[in-house]
């Protein structure tokens, strides 16, 4: 019977204030959303992550004709040279940390450049002896990476080493940077919601203080006076929190997977067991949310 009566009270001020309703469920679902969001972003950097830290290789340039003197004071890299580079790679030192490695020579490395380059005019000034020639290693650990730059900077014939992770971190830096703006963009809307919530339930209560005044003279407990107005502010906050689960969730399957995955293949994105993992916590933060700000809002007209 209780539960009964803090439904009708609750369904009586839903009524009563419809606009404002309407207004928590959808500055919680915006709010909840840009959650969503942020934590998705953060599970897609460190999807990304785990995929090409693992695809990463080492090059090491060797000399051409047009390096720069001070790292190629001999001009090309001699046959010598490049075999020193290929012993030291199977070498008992080294060969513990590679999974494999290869050679690309000027007109492989011309090959690639000009498959990347195709609707460019660059690629008809650009001379296959203009290209290094490198060796590429993958690593068993990307991780230890350093170990092969230790070993070949600054050898005979070697022009450079370079680690791909490198340019990895500056994508994930901007990719993190992105994440963090997210996440405080969902912090000034989450607050604006608890706000939202307070008013609304205090002018709720405000609008109902007479019948709050008798039951508190006919004995009723904060618990019984406060649980309806709580409630109130629930039902709000859930709906905007299910519809704010229900868009992240339709975001990451139908704009991820449907249509990022099948244009950008080359990459691994978060699909929907992510999602499911995120869903859960938008909605437990929603109800939890709403039931701390209704609390709050309720607590002056407990006082006796």
């Amino acid at each position: 019977m209780k539960v009964l009566f803090a439904l009708s009270e609750s369904w009586a001020g839903i009524r009563s204030n419809v606009s404002m309703v309407i207004s928590i469920v959808l500055v919680t679902f915006i709010s909840l959303s840009f959650v969503g969001i942020a934590a998705l972003l953060q599970l897609q950097i460190n999807e990304m992550k785990n995929y090409w830290y693992d695809r990463a290789q080492v090059a090491v340039y060797m000399c051409t004709d047009v390096s720069p003197a001070a790292a190629c004071p001999t001009g090309e890299a001699s046959e010598a040279e490049k075999a020193a580079v290929d012993a030291q790679l199977q070498s008992t030192v080294l060969a513990p940390y590679i999974d494999q490695y290869y050679f690309e020579t000027h007109e492989e490395a011309y090959e690639k450049f000009s498959e990347e380059f195709a609707d460019s005019s660059v690629a008809s000034y650009v001379t296959p002896e203009q290209l290094n020639e490198a060796f590429w290693v993958n690593l068993i650990n990307p991780e230890q990476s350093a170990i092969i730059t230790e070993s070949f900077s600054g050898a005979a014939g070697v022009e450079q080493v370079r680690d791909q992770r490198g340019y990895l971190d500056s994508i994930f830096s901007f990719l993190n940077a992105g994440s963090i703006t997210a996440a405080a963009v969902a912090g000034v809307m989450l607050a604006s919601a608890l706000l939202l919530i307070s008013t609304t339930i205090r002018l709720s209560a405000f609008s109902r203080r007479r019948e709050i005044a008798i039951m508190r003279l006919v004995g009723a407990s904060n618990f019984s006076i406060r649980f309806p107005f709580v409630l109130e502010g629930v039902i709000a906050a859930t709906l905007g929190a299910v519809v704010s689960a229900v868009a992240v969730y339709a975001a990451v399957e139908f704009l991820v997977q449907d249509f990022l995955a099948v244009r950008l293949p080359f990459t691994s994105f978060v699909g929907a067991q992510q999602a499911l993992t995120v869903v859960p916590w938008l909605i437990l933060g929603g109800v939890i949310l709403s039931a701390l700000a209704s609390s709050v809002a309720i607590r002056r007209y407990l006082k006796v």
